[in-house]
This record gives structure tokens, sequence and C-alpha cells, in this order.
């Protein structure tokens, strides 16, 4: 498998230039922020559009509401601030204004997982995922890597309706060429195989990578799928590369309850029972720390997905 690595930079990043993009391009865009212009990489577009972004202050709940107020008039709001604060802190309001009244609001979460590091448990949100996912008519994706981030931004503004965008602060490889078209609601596949499935999103595609890698030479032919939008699923995907290696691995920075490998079992247990193992936070809270060492400690490391891998094949 031959992945060429084009640098190192974190999603976040990728977010802010998308946005400056959109700016840009598309006068309906504005931006709202909730005291974490620098952290959300939303400076330039305030610098650059200064009349169409909105400093909500740390009053999430507000911007929310401000953000589907905006909506009314036309406008395509971008929300920023960090992952725990776009769910858990407003789910309120994201429900009743946003969800169910089918707000146009994108809802941009930065910080996600427990690469956030030495935050600590408190701001490492792991059920992000599960919460937006279940409200009605919400789209939920989690791109991997800069080039992803800023594409999947872009693409976000032509979709008609509310979307949770999530991405990370650690600087992580760029591998997904630069124009690789983002189709919303469709996985990307990374490599062909025919011995295991190895379904990925965020920051642990890359994981996924290593570990097909070694995989590969243990002479394990991985098929391994990208799995950036996680709402709508891509279900003719899954299913297709299933149909062909019997067995799958799913690999997420999320809770093992109502993450994306949820979501797959649920489609196989209805579709095609299949064995399957999932390398996810196995119900913790997270702490402080260096990222690549919680991944390590939380089991999300390329190694796990190697010894996932293992034990499903022995369940085929």
């Amino acid at each position: 498998m031959e992945i060429k690595v084009l640098g190192n930079k974190d999603t976040r990043s990728g977010f802010g230039d998308g946005l400056t993009y959109l700016g840009e391009t598309n006068p309906n865009v504005v931006a709202l922020c909730a005291d974490l212009t620098g952290s959300l990489k939303m400076g330039d577009f305030k610098s650059k559009f200064p009349d169409r972004f909105f400093q909500a202050g740390i009053a999430e709940a507000n911007m929310v509401g401000m953000a589907a107020g905006l909506t009314i008039g036309g406008k395509i709001p971008f929300t920023g601030t960090f992952a725990n604060f776009s769910t858990s802190r407003v789910y309120d309001q994201v429900r009743q204004s946003i969800a169910y009244s089918g707000k146009n609001v994108k809802l941009c979460a930065s910080h996600a997982g427990l690469t956030l590091g030495e935050d600590g448990a408190t701001h490492q949100v792991l059920e992000d995922i599960g919460m937006m996912k279940m409200l009605p008519g919400m789209t939920v994706i989690n791109p991997c890597d800069y080039n992803q981030t800023k594409a999947a931004t872009i693409a976000i503004a032509d979709h008609n309706g509310p979307v949770y965008l999530r991405f990370g602060r650690p600087k992580v490889p760029i591998f997904i060429p630069e124009n690789t078209p983002f189709e919303i609601g469709k996985g990307l596949l990374i490599q062909e195989g025919t011995d295991v499935s190895i379904f990925a999103t965020g920051h642990l595609v890359w994981e996924a990578v290593e570990a097909a890698k070694v995989l590969n030479e243990q002479g394990i032919s991985v098929e391994l799928i990208n799995i950036h939008t996680i709402k709508p699923l891509d279900e003719k995907c899954i299913l297709s590369s299933v149909a062909k290696t019997k067995c799958v691995v799913t690999a997420e920075e999320h809770q093992v309850a109502g993450g994306m490998g949820e979501s797959i079992a649920q489609l196989l247990a209805l579709k095609n029972p299949t064995p399957i193992e999932f390398v996810a936070v196995d119900d913790k809270f997270g702490e402080s720390g260096k990222p690549l060492d919680l991944m390590k400690k939380y089991g999300l490391h390329s190694s796990n997905i190697i010894e996932a891998t293992h034990r499903v094949l022995k369940r085929k």
C-alpha cells in the first residue's frame, strides 16, 4: 500500500482555511465563535470579513440561538467552539432551535476526543457523535486530515440542513490528496482487500493506515475505508466490502457506545450479520496527558487495530 504523506497539520486548520475560502466565494456564509477564535483558526475569516463574523463570547447557547436566527434571513452560519461545548453544553438549543426546526446551521467542533490532551476529561468529549447522530435530520461528519477537513468545510456549505462537523487539535499526517472530491455520505476507499474490512473515521484513519501496512506484511489482505460521514452512513459501500471480506474492524476516537462502529453493527445486524470488533474507548472518561500516550492507554493505537483484526479473523 503506497500512501504518500504530504506533511503534518492539524485538522482545525483545514476548517479555518475552508471557512476563509467560503468567505471569499459565498457571500451568505457567516461565522460565529464562542471566544475561541484562535483555537478554531477563525482569525483569517474574522480579519477579512469583519461584518460577517459574530463573537458570542463564552455563551455557547446564545451562539446557537443566534445562528438559528441568521438562517431565517438566508445566511449560512458556521459556529465554532470546542466539541464538548458544541454538543454537551448546548444540546437543548441544538435539538430545539436547529434540529427540530431544520435550520441550515453548520456546527463546527474542534478539540474532539482524547487527542485534546492535557486539558483532560472535562474537555475530551467522547460522546458527541452519538449525541448528534441521534438527532433527526442531523448530518455528522468526522474527516481524517487537513485536506479532507478543508474539503468537508467547503462541501457542507452547499448542503441544505444542519451539520455537525468534528475535527481536532493535534498535528496529524496529511495523506488525502488535495483535490480529492468530498462527497457527503460516501465512504472513501483507501485500499482494496479481501480478508478483512477496516472502517475508520477521523484521527483513527491514519492509525488504520499504519495497521494495514503491518497486516499486509503479515499476508492479510486489508480493505480500508475512510468513513468520514457517519450520518448518513454509506450503506452500499459497507455492505459491498463486507460481502467480500466476511469480517469487520471499526476504529474511532469515541466511546464504543453511540459511535460509528455502533452504526455499522446495526446495519450489519439488519442486512448481513458479520463478525465485528470495535477499536474505541470502552465506557471511560479521558484524563490529562499527551495525545499519543492517551491513544495508547485507551486502546486507540494502530497496534490495537492489528490485534482486533487478528481476533475477528478467528471468528470468520
